[in-house]
């Protein structure tokens, strides 16, 4: 892994501090060019104490063999474009961001529930939908029904419309499934869909995410099978690179919750959790004793859940569209997420009930918008924050040498258009060196 630190153009230092071979001067001294090298452009680095957005104007971008191997001014390059790269583009003054992060969804899973929407919008409850069958079970019994094949069709759709947004990884959960079977094909659809697609996708098992109905009398040995036998042979099998929970009234306690964490610890997997989204469990302090890269949603959390992860590093994810759909009122603690100085992530929590939302820069608009979120923040939190949340700061997530050639080419005047704009902009390029080395 790749470690942070150093000003993006400093070649030499950079390579002594990260022992990294492809610097400026190490191929051109030997006559080794770049593969691509962008120009005339203007650069948000998202480097944290470089100013606003890590900018830098007058730049210039290289990649070769899928990392960045120049990130500054273009007065800096040593030697003409053409000596220095195979293929050179001209971004005429375009602003290049790293490539978007998308680090919390539920992508994939089949059907939809459009229906129940319109009934909501009648003004049924969620209660006498799920009675009626509707509700998660609707789309477990539609998922666990899809075989592999349209399983991934439909999931692929979604991710290709992230992948058009200029997102570069996203990170997958399973929770659909409910049993071993039926998880595993979600995580191994996921890594399938990332690896056809050429976008790094990481792997979550949500193994507590909904109770099945028919378990409703075994609760106990439910939650001890998919800490237990579902989660080893998920591990043994390298299927996830994370665990994950939904700890709240409606779903599992944090009993419950810590039973799991315990399971992924043992295993050595890390753990994320959905916590406080609708009552205040103190599910991000129970993320933060574990050491939790992220707790998400995070509505109802008190400071003190908030000075937890501070000390535990573990970063908030926001999930504005979760926040719009259900008609929410209670705002997340972002002040004091900023007086405590947690990093704060923004994803779009894409799943067919409470968020169908397949587009990373309208989720980014919400968050301003809903959460008083600064473009700055926005954008920070998917790059660099939302990388941290994933536990991927080292590799990508910020325009540094070293670190993937995921970026994304944007044709606007300043980059806080990524978050006032609702839909009309799209990248002009994108690098997903990321994906193609998974």
């Amino acid at each position: 892994m790749v470690r942070e630190g150093g000003p993006p153009s400093a070649f030499g230092a950079q390579k002594r501090s990260r022992g990294w071979p492809g610097s400026a001067y190490h191929d051109n001294m030997y006559g080794m060019k770049w593969d691509r090298l962008w120009i005339n452009a203007r650069l948000a680095t998202m480097r944290e104490g470089g100013g606003p957005y890590g900018a830098i104007e007058n730049a210039a971008l290289g990649e070769k063999a899928g990392r960045l191997v120049f990130a500054g001014v273009m007065r800096d390059l040593q030697g003409k474009p053409d000596a220095l790269a195979t293929h050179v583009e001209d971004a005429r003054n375009a602003w290049i961001t790293p490539g978007l992060i998308d680090c919390h969804t539920h992508l994939v899973f089949a059907g939809n529930r459009a229906a129940e929407f319109e009934q909501r919008l009648e003004g049924a409850s969620y209660e006498e939908i799920a009675k009626a069958g509707g509700g998660i079970m609707s789309t477990v019994r539609a998922t666990r029904a899809a075989d592999e094949e349209a399983l991934a069709a439909q999931s692929r759709t979604r991710l290709e419309a992230l992948r058009a947004e200029g997102v570069t990884t996203v990170e997958i959960k399973s929770g659909y499934g409910l049993d071993l079977e039926n998880e595993r094909k979600m995580l191994r659809v996921a890594r399938r869909i990332g690896k056809e697609g050429g976008i790094r996708v990481t792997t979550t098992y949500l193994g507590l995410h909904a109770l099945p109905p028919d378990q409703a009398a075994r609760r106990p040995d439910y939650v001890a099978a998919m800490s237990g036998d579902v989660l080893g042979a998920i591990a043994d099998e390298g299927l996830a690179d994370a665990v994950d929970a939904f700890c709240e009234g409606i779903a599992f306690t944090p009993q419950e919750t810590e039973a799991l964490f315990v399971a992924a610890a043992a295993r050595g997997l890390k753990v994320k959790l959905h916590a406080d989204q609708l009552s205040n469990t103190h599910g991000a302090a129970l993320a933060a004793r574990f050491g939790a890269l992220s707790a998400d949603h995070l509505e109802h959390t008190d400071e003190a859940g908030v000075a937890a992860m501070a000390k535990a590093g573990t970063v908030a994810v926001m999930l504005p569209g979760a926040f719009y759909v259900l008609r929410e009122t209670k705002l997340p603690p972002v002040e004091a997420l900023r007086t405590h100085r947690v990093p704060m992530a923004v994803a779009t929590d894409c799943n067919p009930g409470t968020s169908p939302v397949a587009s990373l820069l309208t989720t980014m608009s919400m968050a301003c918008t809903l959460f008083r979120l600064t473009p700055e923040e926005a954008l920070a939190g998917v790059t660099r924050n939302a990388a941290r949340a994933l536990g991927l700061g080292g590799d990508t997530g910020t325009l540094e040498v070293g670190k993937a050639a995921d970026y994304a080419v944007w044709p606007v005047d300043h980059p806080a258009e990524l978050s006032y704009w609702i839909g009309g902009v799209k990248p002009t390029a994108v690098g997903a060196a990321g994906g193609r080395a998974r």
